[in-house]
């Protein structure tokens, strides 16, 4: 009996509830506004879009072409030397075990191509962004307006990404790598921003006590000084270029973001597998080389052994 009274009762509130939300909506076309964006800035900056897809596309290409063009092997013993130099012999045998191991999954055109786009991006990100960073730096106001655009980009889903680049720019290399600059560029604004900030105010007063004006303060004492937040940032950039790059593939970008997309749509397991080592491989080599360039290394490696060795013999 009590169930019989209760029923009437809870849809008759479910009812009033329902009126009220009713009456209290209003309807927002945000679509049809965002619609109505789009198409006036595709009639009136087509111009813009064109000059912009030109310029990466150039550079894009131009990377892929050059990485492709050198050999393999020069390729491996490069990047090997340079590991060898910033890091240590282990990273350097890390570098040429895992790049023959690319090569020896077919992967090894896929991988430069890869690496041509994720160049190509990171200039086009910290050409954008590191100068807002210092803008951000030098003006509390800049600071107000751009970190809530920064939080809105690095909250918002990486998929989202590829809506905008596929409606001003098709689809192909070029807008996914428009989709990567964006994606990609959030940190190396907010480490460029930070580091400067975080310069102590001896320094900068040192500098201006020795007649700096504000370009010679900026890059002969605060850059400097600023340098291990700048790579951290420039690191995380590269890094988040790299998954981006390997998203991209579904819009037609390529790399090894193809065979991890024929994994997922074919379940070619093997094939996804191996396009997803080479991008754990290229991310390791990008990520402990751009960590190490902030960074002073003093008697470590080959290079090291050497430097000790005639400096003992020197001094005796």
């Amino acid at each position: 009996m009590l169930d019989q009274l209760s029923y009437p009762a809870a849809r008759a509130a479910d009812g009033f509830w329902q009126h009220l939300t009713d009456r209290l909506t209003v309807e927002l076309p945000i679509g049809e506004w965002f619609t109505a964006v789009v198409d006036y800035m595709q009639d009136h900056f087509e111009w813009f879009f064109s000059l912009v897809a030109t310029v990466i596309g150039f550079v894009a290409d131009e990377l892929m072409t050059l990485f492709n063009a050198i050999p393999a092997p020069l390729v491996a013993v490069g990047l090997a030397v340079v590991a060898l130099w910033r890091v240590g012999w282990q990273f350097a045998l890390f570098v040429l075990v895992s790049l023959y191991v690319v090569l020896g999954m077919d992967l090894w055109p896929a991988t430069m191509d890869t690496l041509g786009l994720v160049l190509a991006a990171t200039l086009a990100a910290l050409g954008l962004g590191l100068p807002l960073g210092v803008a951000m730096a030098k003006s509390n106001v800049m600071q107000a307006i751009i970190r809530p655009v920064l939080d809105f980009m690095q909250t918002l889903p990486a998929f989202v990404y590829l809506i905008p680049a596929v409606i001003f720019f098709g689809t192909g290399r070029v807008p996914g790598v428009i989709a990567t600059v964006i994606f990609s560029m959030p940190p190396a604004v907010r480490l460029m921003n930070v580091g400067i900030r975080h310069v102590p105010a001896e320094n900068v007063e040192a500098g201006r006590a020795f007649g700096c004006n504000p370009w010679q303060l900026l890059f002969k004492v605060e850059l400097p000084l600023a340098l291990p937040s700048i790579m951290a940032g420039i690191n995380q950039t590269i890094m988040l270029a790299l998954s981006m790059v390997v998203i991209a593939s579904m819009i037609g970008a390529g790399g090894l973001g193809d065979p991890v997309l024929a994994g997922i749509q074919q379940l070619r397991l093997g094939t996804g597998f191996q396009g997803g080592l080479g991008v754990v491989i290229l991310a390791i080599i990008l990520d402990r080389l751009t960590q190490s360039i902030g960074t002073r290394r003093r008697g470590s490696g080959l290079f090291g052994a050497f430097s000790k060795l005639f400096g003992n013999q020197a001094r005796t």
